[in-house]
This record gives structure tokens, C-alpha cells and sequence, in this order.
């Protein structure tokens, strides 16, 4: 198989549908960045079978979808088709009959992608190992990647492998036999497992049989046991008459001890109740002798934290006046210091000002010998410029001058050789003109593979439209086979299920009456409320329970007028005869109700709903459906099941015949299509040949044109340029030839270098003369204005100082009051705290009365909740008794 084309729609860039046909040969794809190359070779991976979202470059396989962009919508499908030529038929067997083989993948956001191979859709396994039967597939080494072929160079023999059976073409063949492997050992071990059931439902089956035989055993005890128990409660029922008289005087007993409890219990809780009353005053004294001694104990705690202030507070205040002393000691010697250095700044600015006489004279005449020195050198410098440039001029005319008539000879030589070569090069094209293909049949080529296009659309068109008819059928075929189907399905289930649950009774040792008969759909209920329990019974007069047949009544007891029996709606076997016979079917409630009161012996009245009037006055109303009256609607649900069935079943087979009809014929619609593709494409690429060589003889006449009229242009230009650089020669040369000659003015240069050097010279020796000056005077005012900054720094610190000193004096005076003051405040501290201890000891004493009198009350009050506890507890006990 080959590769034919490649079409993509939705997948990543690529928004609009676009094909890619893969001629014979070699296809390549060539463009910038960005421009998607990389998304055709992801395409081919992926319609391959690749499931891996990171080899496909995203998160998550929805991200081949395109996302879209600022001004398309994203898209919700994705869909690559891949179509092969399978004209060397090495396609599978049920595809092999095709010439061309269409591989789709299809992806929808959130819902997954679906694979088809020419419309049939397919497992991603069965394309898989379609590419790998031939040598290719998403992981194919046919499909090179960035540094793949570094790794496959150095890969070991081992790791080399895969690309061998890949180029042999049996990785399919391992696939296979992977996966037949794994069939078999899940065949191997669905057989063990299969051992295991059968032994355990064989031993089921042994406990089923046993518990049937137990079961048929337990009802026929059941009864006796019953009857054995109803003997039982009629004895202790009898005894416990008895006793009731005896338990009724022993309570009268008990009763009157309860009363003569409670009135102790009404002494004890009076007596409890005074006791109460009489603590709360005592606690209160107590709380007040105890808030007043705790008042005078804060109050003398105050009293020694006010003495240890005050102590501290005059050695804070004695440590203040040694310091302040000391700092008047210090002030005082810094206003000696200032004294001292305001007479060195003065004696230090008279000296300054004596060397200051005469410095103005000094540098008026230092600085005019200066500029007379400058004005020499300015003279010798402006005449060396102008000797120097006109040197430059010279020297710089005549090189130009020479390098001109050089580049003007080359020029000639080289307009000679260009003439020489463009006049050979229009020869030659004048031959290619000569010998040049005709353009006007190209062009008719062009209308006729245009006219043949348009044709092939037409017919390709109508062949889709033909395709989207038989599609839309076969899907409307599809959809009503799919519906027959389902209905044939449902009503299957349902019968199994239903055959499951009747026959669930089967190893029953006694099959019930109820498997035995049939009754009318509708009156289920009406049987089910007639009989009872008694459907559970058997025929089987082996049974414990069972229904034995007896002659009919002779004569027969007549139901009430009008009423019909409900043996016309069953069919049951004889046994049943009498009871049917005597059950009669009403058609609601209030006719039960009405007739019921003319039944005779054994006779009664059911309605469809289930309501029952027996003979003997015994009503039951209608009840929810009971296992009866399930198990035989289930039974007629099944009959109806099976007579459905078939007719479904026909209507199914039907509706796959149509499907399979429609199937076909879509098929060889498709295949017409793809024909009329084909012939389109075929016309396609014939109208792109016959459009390219048009234009290729257009674009190389018209070059040839061009070049043409470019070389004609190119030789008179040449003559032209030629002309002009010889007169340009000429006239150079007579200007060199009429240069003077400079050597003169080179020698006036030298010597007025030597000049400048010397007056320059002068120049420098006066003016480092004038700088000396200058740098003296400056540094002399400069230190007579810090002379008068210090003296004002210094006569603003002595009077900093006296103003320091005299609040210094000030503060002293103040704290030696403070600490007189505070020497005095301790001896009335102490005399206070004396009163306030006295005063605690009476409050003492107070309260240690108070407590003792509360403890006796409390004690007292204890003793009572003691007793009335006891008392309650005899009461307790009275009652429990009583």
C-alpha cells in the first residue's frame, strides 16, 4: 500500500478543510516557522492510531482540536483522512477487493475519537496493525524525529531490534501473538474457574436437596409445635390469675409504708430548710470581716511601698546634686579654655593682616609679565597654523590628484572589458529568442483542462449528493434496525427474567398448586384473595399440606342470583373444583357487601381488585398484590412474552435486511464518489501542470524581454560613461602637471617650531610665578575668615557657659529643698503604719469569730441534709417495695 493523500478539517492549524496530495516519489513540504509542517506529520501519526496526547504535543487528546483564535471560534471536531492505494492488494482480506483504501479518525471534544476504514468503523487496534503488516505506524522508525537517528546509530543490537522486524514487516505478527497469548491464558483461566463453579454449585445443589427434605420436615413439626405452645400460654395464663390477688395485698401493704416515709422525709426537709436559712447571715459577717481585714492590709502595704518611694526618691535626688555639681565644675573650666583661645586667634589674624602690605602691586606686575609671555607664544602658533595647512592643502591635492588618474584608467579598461561581455550576452539571447517554445499552445492546453475540471465537479457533485442520500438512508435504516432490535431485546430479557423467577421453585420435593394452573389475565388478584395461603399447598398427597380431589357437590350449592363463579376464569386442576364452584366474582365492593349476607355453607365472594366476604361473616378488604398474585401475573406476563416475541423477531430480521440493503448501496455511493474525487483530482492537477507551464513560458519570455532591453541599455551607457572618463583624464593630468613644489614651506615650518618651543618655555616659567602669588594670598584670606568663624564659635560657648553655670546654681538650690522635704516624710509614714497594725489585729480577731460561728452553722446544716437523705432513701426503698 502507498500513501495517495492526506486530508485534514478542524485538526490543529489547520481550521478549513485541506488536502495534501503525496504524488510517486518524493513530496516534500517547505516553509517558515509556524507554518504548520510539523501538524502534517502529527496528522499522520495520529490517523495511524498514536493515543499518546504528549507525542501529539498537548495535555490531553482533545488538543488536536484547533482552539481557535482572536477571530475564528474554536471547533468542537477534529478529523484526519489518510487515503492508501491498494492496487499491489496487501490489505486485510475483508478489504483487499478495494483499489484505494480510506482511513479516518475522527475526534469530538469530551466524547473521544471513533476510527472507520472505507465507512466500517474499526477498533484502533485492527488500524494499528494494518500499518504494521506494512512496514509502518505511528511508532515506525519510518517516521523521523529530531535526534532519532543519533539514537538509532548508537543503539545497541538489542535496542535494533524493532527497526529490523519493522523493515521485515512481522511487528504485526509479534501484536498477534501477544495478544493470542493473552487470550489464551484468560481461556486457561476462565476453565479453572469454570471447575471451581461447577464444584461449588454441585455442592449447593447437595445442601439445595437436604434443605428441601428439612423444609418439608420443619412444616409438618411447625403445626405441632404450635399447638404445643398455645397449651403452654393457656397454663401460665391461668397462673398468673392466681397471683394477682396475692400481689394486689402485698402493694396495699407497701402503699402504707410509702405514706408514713413520707411524712418523716416532710420533718427531715423542714428541719434541713432552718438550718439553711441560718448560714447565709452568719457566711455574709464572715465575707465583711474578711473584706475589712483585707482593706487594712492593702492599706499598710500601700504605706511601706510610700516609704520605699520617698527613700528612693531622695537618693535620686542626692545623685542629682553631685552631678550637678559636677557639671558647674566643668562649664567653669571650659570658659577658662575659651579665654585662652580667643587671645591666640587674635594675635594669630594681626600677624596675617602685617603680610597682607603690598600683595596687590606684587600680582598686578607678576600677571603682565604673564600676558606678555602669552601674547608672544599666540604670534609664533597662529604662523606655524597657517604654514602647516597650506603644507596639508598640497600634499593632500597632489595625492588626490594622483589617485585620480589611476581610478580614471582603471575605469577605462573596465568599461572596455563590460562592453565586450554584454555585446556577447545579447548575441546569445538574440538565439534563445530565436529558439523559444509557443506560448499559445500552453494557453490552449489551459481552456481545455479548465472546461474538463468544470465537468468533473459537476458530475463529483452530484455523486455526493447521490452519497448524502444513501448515507441518510442507511442511517434511517440503521437507527429502525437498532430500534427493532432494542424491542426484541427488552421483551427477550424480560421473558428470561420471568422464566428465571417462576422456575427459581424447581427442586421443591412438593411443587405448589399455584405452578399447576392458569388463571385469566386480570383476575390475579381475585385468585390469589380466594384461595390464600393455600396455593402453597401441593397436589401431591405425599405432602404434610396438600389438596386431594373429591367428587363434585351433589346436589351443588347455588351462589347468590347473578353472581358467576371464578371457575369460568381459571384453569385448574380437578381438585379445585369445589372450592371455584363455591367462589363467586363481584363486579365491585357494594355488591360484595350486598350478597354476602345470602352465602351459604362454604361459599364466597372476590372481586378483580381482591376484596373477599366469606360465609361465615369473615371480610377482607382489597390488599396490596400478594406472592400469589405476583407469581401468576408473572406467568401471564410470560405467555404474552412468548406470543410477542416472534413477531419482533421478524420485525428485527426485516429491518436488518433494509439495513443491510442500505449499507450497500451507500457503499457503492461512496465508491462512485470517490471515483468522481479521483477524476476531479486527476483534472485538478492536470489544469495546475498546464497553469504552470503557461506561466513558466510567460515569466521566461518576458525575462528575456527584459533582459533584452537591459543589455541594449547597458551598451550605450557603457559608450557614454567611456567618453566622459577619458575628457575627466585629460584634464587631471595637465592639473598635476601644473602642482608647485612645497620643500620651501616645509623648512619656514621647521623654524617656527623652534620659536614656539622657546617662547613657550618663557610663558611657562611666568606663569608658575603669578600661581605662587595667587596660591599665598588666597591661602591667607582664607584662613583670616576661619580666624573670625572661630572667635564666634568661641565667644558663643562662653556665653553658653555663664548661661549653663547659672541654671546649674539654680537646679542645685532646688533639689537640696527636695531632699530636706523628703528627710521629714518617714517619721510620719512610721506613725501611721503603727495605727494601721493595731487595726488589723482587732479585724483578726473579728473574723475569727465570724468563721467559727459559720462553721458550726454549716456543721449543723450538714448533720440535716444527712438525715433527710437517709429519710428519702427509706422512702425510695418503701416505694421500689410498694
Amino acid at each position: 500500500m502507498q500513501f495517495a493523500k492526506l486530508r485534514l478539517s478542524g485538526f490543529k492549524s489547520f481550521v478549513e478543510p485541506t488536502e495534501l496530495l503525496i504524488e510517486p516519489g518524493i513530496t516534500g513540504v517547505v516553509g517558515p516557522n509556524g507554518c504548520g509542517k510539523s501538524n502534517l506529520v502529527e496528522a499522520l501519526r495520529w490517523v495511524m492510531g498514536e493515543s499518546s496526547a504528549k507525542r501529539m504535543r498537548g495535555a490531553e487528546m482533545d488538543d488536536v482540536i484547533f482552539g481557535g483564535t482572536a477571530n475564528l471560534a474554536p471547533r468542537n471536531l477534529a478529523e484526519v483522512v489518510l487515503h492508501l492505494d491498494n492496487r499491489g492488494r496487501t490489505a486485510p482480506a475483508a478489504f483487499n477487493h478495494h483499489d484505494e483504501l480510506e482511513v479516518v479518525r475522527r475526534i469530538e471534544r469530551g466524547c473521544g475519537s471513533d476510527f472507520r476504514l472505507n465507512g466500517k468503523s474499526v477498533r484502533a487496534r485492527d488500524l494499528q496493525l494494518l500499518f504494521q503488516d506494512n512496514s509502518s505506524g505511528a511508532h515506525s522508525s519510518a517516521l523521523v524525529s529530531q535526534g532519532r537517528i543519533g539514537a538509532i546509530v548508537s543503539a545497541k543490537p538489542a535496542d535494533r531490534r524493532s527497526l529490523l522486524e519493522a523493515a521485515a514487516g512481522i511487528t504485526g505478527l509479534h501484536s498477534r501473538r501477544h495478544e493470542a497469548e493473552l487470550r489464551l491464558k484468560a481461556a486457561e483461566n476462565n476453565l479453572v474457574r469454570l471447575d471451581d463453579v461447577i464444584q461449588a454449585m454441585e455442592g449447593q445443589l447437595a445442601n439445595l436437596k437436604k434443605q428441601a427434605r428439612q423444609a418439608a420436615r420443619y412444616r409438618g413439626l411447625s403445626d405441632r409445635i404450635r399447638k404445643a405452645e398455645a397449651v403452654v400460654l393457656h397454663l401460665r395464663w391461668l397462673a398468673v390469675q392466681e397471683g394477682e390477688g396475692q400481689a394486689r395485698a402485698a402493694f396495699q401493704l407497701a402503699d402504707d409504708g410509702v405514706r408514713e416515709r413520707m411524712v418523716a422525709v416532710t420533718r427531715a426537709t423542714a428541719t434541713q430548710a432552718g438550718a439553711a436559712e441560718a448560714v447565709p447571715p452568719l457566711r455574709q459577717t464572715e465575707v465583711e470581716a474578711a473584706a475589712a481585714l483585707q482593706r487594712l492590709k492593702v492599706a499598710e502595704e500601700a504605706l511601706e511601698a510610700e516609704r520605699r518611694r520617698i527613700e528612693a526618691a531622695r537618693q535620686d535626688a542626692e545623685r542629682r546634686l553631685a552631678q550637678i555639681v559636677g557639671d558647674i565644675d566643668r562649664e567653669k573650666a571650659l570658659e577658662a579654655d575659651t579665654a585662652e583661645a580667643l587671645t591666640r586667634l587674635a594675635e594669630e589674624r594681626d600677624r596675617l593682616q602685617a603680610e597682607r602690605t603690598g600683595e596687590t602691586e606684587s600680582e598686578t606686575a607678576a600677571r603682565a609679565v604673564h600676558e606678555a609671555a602669552a601674547a608672544d607664544v599666540s604670534t609664533h602658533e597662529a604662523a606655524l597654523n597657517e604654514l602647516t595647512a597650506g603644507i596639508a592643502a598640497a600634499e593632500a591635492e597632489a595625492r588626490a590628484l594622483a589617485e585620480r588618474v589611476g581610478g580614471l584608467e582603471t575605469r577605462l579598461a573596465g568599461l572596455d572589458r563590460r562592453r565586450e561581455e554584454v555585446a556577447a550576452q545579447k548575441a546569445t539571447l538574440d538565439a534563445e529568442i530565436a529558439a523559444a517554445p509557443d506560448v499559445a499552445k500552453a494557453d490552449g492546453r489551459l481552456i481545455e483542462a479548465e472546461a474538463l475540471l468544470g465537468s468533473l465537479r459537476s458530475n463529483a457533485e452530484a455523486a455526493e449528493a447521490k452519497r448524502q442520500e444513501a448515507e441518510a438512508a442507511h442511517t434511517v435504516a440503521t437507527d429502525r434496525a437498532q430500534a427493532a432490535r432494542g424491542t426484541l431485546g427488552k421483551l427477550t430479557a424480560e421473558a428470561e427474567a420471568l422464566t428465571a423467577v417462576l422456575d427459581s421453585g424447581e427442586l421443591d420435593l412438593f411443587p405448589p398448586l399455584i405452578d399447576s394452573l392458569t388463571v385469566e389475565s386480570g383476575y390475579e388478584m381475585a385468585f390469589a384473595a380466594a384461595l390464600g395461603e393455600d396455593v402453597a399447598a401441593s397436589l401431591d398427597e405425599a405432602a404434610p399440606v396438600h389438596w386431594r380431589a373429591l367428587p363434585p357437590f351433589s346436589p351443588a350449592p347455588q351462589l347468590p342470583d347473578g353472581v358467576a363463579s371464578l371457575a369460568a376464569h381459571v384453569e385448574a386442576p380437578a381438585a379445585l373444583a369445589r372450592r371455584l364452584s363455591q367462589t363467586g366474582l363481584v363486579p365491585d365492593e357494594a355488591t360484595g357487601r350486598r350478597l354476602s349476607t345470602q352465602l351459604g355453607a362454604g361459599q364466597q365472594l372476590v372481586t378483580r381488585d381482591g376484596a373477599r366476604w366469606r360465609w361465615d361473616g369473615y371480610t377482607a378488604a382489597a390488599e396490596a398484590p400478594t406472592a400469589a398474585a405476583a407469581r401468576l401475573t408473572q406467568r401471564n406476563r410470560l405467555a404474552a412474552l412468548e406470543a410477542e416475541i416472534p413477531a419482533a423477531a421478524a420485525t428485527s430480521q426485516a429491518a436488518d435486511d433494509e439495513a443491510a440493503a442500505a449499507r450497500e448501496a451507500t457503499e457503492a455511493a461512496r465508491n462512485y464518489e470517490k471515483e468522481a474525487r479521483r477524476a476531479v483530482d486527476e483534472a485538478f492537477a492536470e489544469l495546475g501542470r498546464a497553469r504552470d507551464q503557461l506561466a513558466r513560458l510567460g515569466r521566461e519570455a518576458a525575462a528575456r524581454d527584459s533582459r533584452l532591453s537591459g543589455l541594449a541599455d547597458a551598451l550605450a551607457q557603457i559608450a557614454v560613461d567611456r567618453e566622459q572618463a577619458a575628457a575627466d583624464l585629460e584634464t587631471v593630468s595637465r592639473a598635476q602637471a601644473d602642482m608647485p613644489d612645497i620643500s620651501i614651506r616645509r623648512e619656514q615650518a621647521q623654524a617656527r617650531r623652534v620659536a614656539l618651543a622657546e617662547a613657550r618655555a618663557v610663558q611657562e616659567e611666568r606663569r608658575n610665578a603669578l600661581d605662587a602669588l595667587l596660591r599665598e594670598a588666597e591661602g591667607r584670606a582664607r584662613r583670616l575668615e576661619a580666624i573670625a568663624g572661630e572667635e564666634r564659635s568661641w565667644q558663643d560657648r562662653a556665653a553658653g557657659t555663664h548661661r549653663r553655670i547659672a541654671e546649674l546654681d539654680s537646679r542645685a538650690e532646688e533639689v537640696r529643698e527636695a531632699v530636706r522635704q523628703l528627710e521629714g516624710r518617714p517619721a510620719a509614714i512610721a506613725t501611721e503604719r503603727e495605727a494601721l497594725l493595731s487595726s488589723i489585729a482587732e479585724a483578726e480577731a473579728k473574723r475569727g469569730a465570724a468563721a467559727e460561728s459559720l462553721a458550726r452553722a454549716e456543721n449543723e446544716l450538714a448533720e440535716a441534709d444527712r438525715e433527710l437523705k437517709a429519710t428519702e432513701g427509706k422512702l425510695a426503698e418503701a416505694r421500689e417495695a410498694r
